[in-house]
């Protein structure tokens, strides 16, 4: 599936799950579009520096710890994306567990047609 189709589901879930989620708030689909962009790039360059950076943690907690840079990578998408807004780290974190769980399962059954 190529990177474009990838964002597009990405911000569709995003979207929906700021109606389901309490404490993640778009104020319209153009945000979303926009945040999964971000999100994509924050992803890219920022998270790799923060897992080597964290990596000692990450093992001693049997890699939990990769649920909190998540959440800090989308705490920072937050600061970048006008018209998206968290409530705080906890919100954040919910969203970054539900977000990435659901496009995986979506991106997983298309791949499979």
């Amino acid at each position: 599936m190529n990177f474009l189709t990838r964002l597009l589901i990405t911000a569709l879930v995003a979207f929906g799950l700021s109606y389901l989620l309490p404490g993640i708030h778009f104020d319209s689909l153009v945000p979303a579009l926009i945040f999964a962009l971000v999100l994509a790039l924050l992803n890219m360059l920022v998270k790799p520096i923060l897992t080597i950076l964290t990596f000692p943690i990450t093992i001693i907690t049997l890699g939990l710890f990769l649920l909190v840079i998540n959440a800090v990578i989308i705490l920072l998408a937050d600061k970048l994306v006008d018209g998206f807004k968290t409530d705080g780290f906890w919100s954040a974190l919910l969203f970054s567990i539900v977000l990435s769980v659901t496009t995986s399962l979506i991106n997983s059954s298309s791949t499979k047609e």
